[in-house]
């Protein structure tokens, strides 16, 4: 029975995605035949990535974001290191300004945890012989009783039926409890199954660190906390799927390395996706700039002003009118500055006319005749 209250809402739709894959390959292989499961485990993979597929991207966009906005995080490292309170609101005001959301980043990877750790508790409740995991003790005649989760009875001993030379889909290959469970168990073919595929999904690993460090700016490769995280990404993290190999079940192996796989070719679309984009966006400025600027050797245009009215109702000549260059300031003018109309309709004096009428110093002013 479903208990919101406990983790069958994740192993529920795990089983389920799980269950529809396997019913479209056992109608083409049979329902123990091992390829058949280990299809439905890696399509269960590539269902729930595509799922999380927008995530990814929005993923992929908030690390380039980030490594973009590294010199500017510098500068306030720089300026407000020593005041931690200052250096977080500056930090949130610039993520504000930019939009820039740093849970995205780590969403996609966050959503991969619970996924996990529903097909692992699935894949070994398929087996409740062996202590540990879900009802105790069960005798091999109740496990193959009892369903497991969307899986029918049936569904259950036709997993522990299904092997490849004796390497149950199901078996880890230092387990010791459990083993009657399965119709057939030989140790041997189990590890010469998961060896290789342990190998391949540490190398999958591998590959997938290292085109994501290569696509990273050198400012962002530059800080001892990237740094740090690179040499984990690229030497720990695939030694560990190689050292934990062994205490996983060979479902939950093929499960690593359908993801990696599938992983390393989502990387390579979307980065070429968004560079293709950025490459688009900039030729498109580039060509707004190149038709906004004017042809090579031409001269800026230069635009009249309107004629200007007199109290004679003559209007000023060429000589006597402003040009006006295309940046908008006033060019010199050729026969002075033309007069211009006062409140009363009379034309006020230009600067040369009010210059003639000053006296020259010392002389008597003119007196006007009546």
């Amino acid at each position: 029975m479903f208990n919101w209250l406990s983790l069958d809402i994740i192993y529920y739709p795990v089983s389920a995605i799980m269950w529809v894959w396997y019913k479209a390959f056992a109608f083409l292989l049979g329902p123990d035949n091992f390829f058949a499961w280990a299809l439905s485990v890696m399509f269960l993979v590539f269902t729930l990535r595509a799922i999380l597929y927008k995530p990814f991207v929005r993923q992929i966009r908030t690390t380039r974001q980030m490594q973009e906005l590294q010199p500017q995080i510098k500068a306030l490292q720089k300026k407000y290191g020593k005041d931690r309170q200052r250096m977080a609101l500056e930090m949130q005001k610039l993520q504000k300004e930019h939009g820039f959301n740093p849970i995205l980043g780590c969403l996609p990877m966050l959503a991969q945890i619970p996924v996990f750790l529903g097909l692992y508790h699935v894949l070994m409740s398929f087996n409740r012989t062996q202590t540990g995991i879900g009802r105790l003790g069960l005798s091999v005649e109740e496990n193959r009783s009892l369903g497991n989760y969307v899986f029918s009875a049936t569904d259950v001993g036709h997993f522990l039926d299904a092997n490849l030379f004796g390497a149950p889909l199901g078996a880890t290959m230092i387990q010791q409890h459990g083993l009657e469970a399965f119709t057939e168990f030989n140790r041997v073919s189990v590890i010469a199954v998961g060896v290789p595929f342990m190998v391949l999904a540490g190398i999958a690993t591998y590959f997938n660190s290292r085109a994501s460090v290569a696509r990273q700016s050198p400012e962002a490769a530059a800080n001892p906390q990237t740094a740090m995280m690179n040499k984990l990404a690229l030497y720990v993290f695939p030694l560990g799927v190689v050292v934990g190999g062994p205490f996983l079940p060979l479902a939950v192996i093929m499960y690593w390395l359908a993801n990696n796989i599938w992983t390393f070719g989502q990387q390579h679309y979307v980065f070429g996706k968004i560079e293709k984009e950025e490459e688009e966006k900039k030729a498109e400025d580039l060509e707004r700039r190149s038709a906004n600027a004017p042809a090579p050797g031409a001269k800026p245009k230069r635009a009249r002003k309107a004629p200007v009215a007199t109290d004679t109702g003559v209007e000023p000549t060429d000589g006597e009118t402003d040009v006006v260059a295309q940046d908008g300031e006033t060019d010199g003018v050729v026969g002075g500055p033309a007069a211009k109309p006062t409140g009363n309709g009379a034309a006020k004096p230009s600067a040369g006319q009010a210059a003639s009428r000053t006296p020259r110093p010392g002389a008597r002013p003119k007196k006007r005749k009546r």
